[in-house]
């Protein structure tokens, strides 16, 4: 009786040690994929839901010893809901860690400098990967967000990343307090005796400088040409208020009955600056702003490149008007920069 019973015991040890040699096995076992996959684990559902999905697909072949050890050391609890990319070299262990330290899938949406708010919702209405809760109708935007004023060039231009299902409203928040973030460091540091009452007036100019130039090493002398200007009480003078200010008027120029039509962004019209920015704005178009270049120019005229060519007096102007604007104008000539 002993010897069945010793023998029993003997039996049943060497299974439960095969058991175990099957299951570490099972364990550290790689990913039957033989490319990257992204996997979702949807908030609410229980770690296991996340293997079973993966066994489902013959990527994982026998997931109830990994959900065993997660139940066992209470570590599916700590799973955090989101979406996973899985790679070949994974075995179920690294899964695990990898639910439990949240490291989901990060998507990107770039908020492009030089757009406008409308082309901005634009963007953020075609991503597939955000909620989309912002309301249509722009002039709502605002409210919506808690926030007050105009939401034209309110928010920062920059890449942000996010996790998939995050709210659109989450990103346009997180631009808004970065481009306050920014506005007040580059207030801080302005120079002395600018033209501005306020931050905002600032990127109302930063935001025309953002307009008027694709060459960085022209923002400081284009800002340094309307500083004057406002200085002199002169008008500004600047397609792309004009511009703005048709909306969907505007088919690709500007005609002379647009340059007498009486809007408040017609800077050939009215004096000092329109009363709101015309586009989203980089650090650097407010740092030129709030850093204008020292000089004499007044006037400035695109030379066909997106550069421009900068003179001191009406008379240089109307001759470089006239050398760039009608002998040398070329098929591929621009008067004003493409988006960027």
């Amino acid at each position: 009786m002993r010897k069945r019973i010793s023998l029993l015991m003997i039996m049943l040890l060497i299974w439960f040690l095969a058991l175990m040699i099957y299951g570490m096995f099972q364990l550290q076992r790689p990913l039957n994929i033989s490319e990257k996959q992204v996997v979702a684990l949807e908030k609410g559902r229980p770690v296991s839901s996340f293997f079973m999905k993966l066994e489902r697909e013959n990527w994982m072949q026998d997931s109830r010893w990994i959900m065993l050890v997660a139940k066992l050391s209470g570590k599916s609890r700590l799973a955090k809901a989101g979406e996973y990319e899985l790679t070949p070299q994974m075995n179920s262990w690294d899964v695990l860690d990898t639910l439990i330290k949240g490291k989901s899938v990060q998507y990107k949406i770039t908020l492009v400098e030089g757009q406008n708010v409308h082309e901005m919702m634009s963007r953020l209405a075609a991503n597939d990967k955000l909620i989309q809760d912002l309301p249509s109708d722009v002039s709502q935007l605002m409210t919506f967000l808690g926030l007050e004023g105009h939401p034209e060039g309110r928010f920062f231009p920059d890449t942000y990343q996010f996790h998939r299902n995050t709210r659109a409203s989450e990103i346009l928040v997180r631009a808004q307090i970065r481009l306050e973030t920014v506005l007040a460091e580059e207030w801080r540091e302005r120079e002395e005796g600018l033209p501005y009452k306020t931050p905002y007036e600032a990127l109302v100019m930063a935001s025309i400088v953002e307009k008027e130039t694709a060459a960085p090493e022209e923002r400081e002398m284009i800002a340094g040409v309307f500083v004057r200007r406002l200085q002199k009480r002169m008008r500004l003078e600047t397609d792309p208020t004009v511009i703005y200010g048709l909306g969907d008027r505007y088919k690709g120029n500007i005609r002379k009955k647009h340059l007498r039509e009486k809007t408040a962004y017609n800077t050939y019209r009215m004096k000092g600056l329109p009363p709101t920015p015309i586009a989203m704005v980089g650090r650097e178009a407010i740092h030129a702003a709030l850093h204008p270049a020292d000089g004499e120019e007044l006037y400035f005229v695109a030379k066909g490149d997106g550069r421009h060519q900068f003179s001191s007096t009406l008379a240089e102007h109307n001759k470089a008007v006239r050398h760039y604007q009608i002998y040398k104008r070329k098929d591929e000539y621009r008067s004003t920069p493409t988006d960027q």
